[in-house]
């Protein structure tokens, strides 16, 4: 009994002298081994932190402090803040009006600072729009350069019914009433939108452009359908030519007339074509060989066609700020009483239909803001009201095919849109 007890303790001994030197063993040898398995282990299992940019720069990487331009505050006063001297503000206010131009700031446009680790400022960074910047390198002589947000666009689809406006049936889908003014134009040649009634409907795929997942107020109509009086008129994008993209539809004929029916989105008409009309002004009868479209002071004026721009100039017992733009040898047409013309306008131009040329006013010989618009045929006026434009160039046959797809397509689309029922 007494071996056995022996026994039975030499072997425990045994079995712990065993395992302490597997443990020298493997201590001596394995620190090695463990840090290789841990690397491995983290290598497989924990992603690279993603770097995060901003200004086209590792954000991350400084200290940040933003702000908002405030009614009535100047970039000299926020430079200051930021702890700019005057010298580098006068720097600063050097650049080219190209990259930036300090006169235009407005209030709630946003700006940054970004201060290196040991707080010394290295980047002052001014957003001009929602999709531009101006960086300013302060560590490299304030030098500035100019940056393009990207932009991408959202696609959605509306559909509503129309009881008193479509602009506000267009509200009352939970869209933006801007798309309206796109349908104006795209059906302006098929629709009368002042005659639309109480039941007529509209289908809508449509985008939005984005930058930085904010939404701006910038829209495209990708494919329409507008249900007037029981007839539906389809809207189909279609690229051929050089006129680009055009919507045709569904027989493959431009909705768009060679001239727009008006040079404005809306208006009034205040006084028609006539031969005999009391001028307000001059207090007696005379020819008004125009139509006057009412409309607020800075509303914009389209060129009713592609054109040049032959005139452009004031007249102050007459037209006030005027545009002459000649079309083709037949029509030239005429828009007076401007408040201003679109930037950069010169003559010699040449201007696309639908371009913005000017904005309402009431220079010149005028009681009011509003359009005096003027269309001559072969020399001689004639009633812009009763005018024919022909549509542009139809789907021509080598294209057929192409245009039928995406015709289907689209149609098909547009009907499977469920129709949202407002309370206007």
């Amino acid at each position: 009994m007494k071996k056995s007890r022996i026994a039975i303790i030499a072997a425990m001994l045994f079995l712990v002298l065993g395992a302490a030197l597997l443990l020298i063993r493997n201590t001596g040898k394995g620190n090695t081994d463990e840090l290789s398995q841990t690397d491995t282990v983290i290598g497989d299992t924990i992603p690279a932190k993603p770097v995060v940019m901003k200004y086209g720069l590792p954000i991350e990487e400084f200290i940040v402090t933003y702000d908002t331009i405030k009614p009535n505050e100047t970039l000299a006063e926020v430079l200051f803040g930021f702890g700019f001297s005057a010298q580098q503000i006068h720097d600063l206010t050097q650049c080219p009006d190209s990259i930036f131009d300090e006169r235009k700031i407005r209030p709630g446009q946003a700006c940054a600072m970004l201060y290196n680790p040991d707080s010394t400022a290295r980047y002052f960074v001014y957003e001009t729009s929602p999709k531009s910047y101006v960086t300013f390198d302060i560590a490299n002589g304030l030098c500035a350069t100019r940056h393009e947000k990207p932009t991408f666009w959202k696609t959605s689809e509306v559909a509503g019914r129309v009881n008193s406006s479509l602009w506000v049936a267009m509200e009352s889908s939970g869209t933006s009433p801007q798309l309206a003014v796109l349908m104006s134009h795209i059906f302006g040649w098929s629709i009368d939108f002042f005659g639309i009634q109480e039941g007529d409907e509209f289908r809508l795929v449509y985008s939005r452009e984005y930058v930085d997942e904010t939404p701006l107020n910038n829209y495209r109509i990708d494919a329409a359908s507008f249900c007037a009086s029981g007839n539906t008129v389809y809207a189909i994008p279609f690229t051929q030519g050089e006129e680009g993209e055009l919507f045709y539809n569904i027989d493959g004929n431009s909705l768009e007339g060679a001239f727009l029916k008006a040079p404005l989105d809306f208006y009034r008409i205040s006084s028609k074509f006539s031969n005999s009309r009391y001028h307000p002004v001059l207090k007696r009868y005379r020819a008004h060989h125009g139509v006057d479209y009412a409309a607020p002071t800075g509303t914009p004026v389209y060129a009713i066609g592609s054109g040049k721009v032959i005139k452009k100039g004031y007249q102050a017992n007459g037209g006030g700020n005027y545009i002459k733009i000649r079309h083709n040898s037949t029509y030239t047409t005429t828009y007076m009483h401007l408040s201003k013309f679109a930037k950069g306008l010169k003559e010699g131009d040449f201007v696309k239909q639908k371009q913005v040329i000017g904005y309402v006013g009431s220079t010149g010989l005028s009681t009011g803001p509003h359009l005096d618009f003027r269309v001559h045929e072969n020399g001689k006026p004639v009633n812009p009201l009763t005018i024919k434009s022909q549509p542009k160039m139809p789907i021509s046959e080598a294209n057929k095919e192409a245009f039928t797809a995406v015709k289907d397509s689209l149609v098909k689309r547009l009907a499977d849109i469920q129709l949202t029922l407002t309370q206007e």
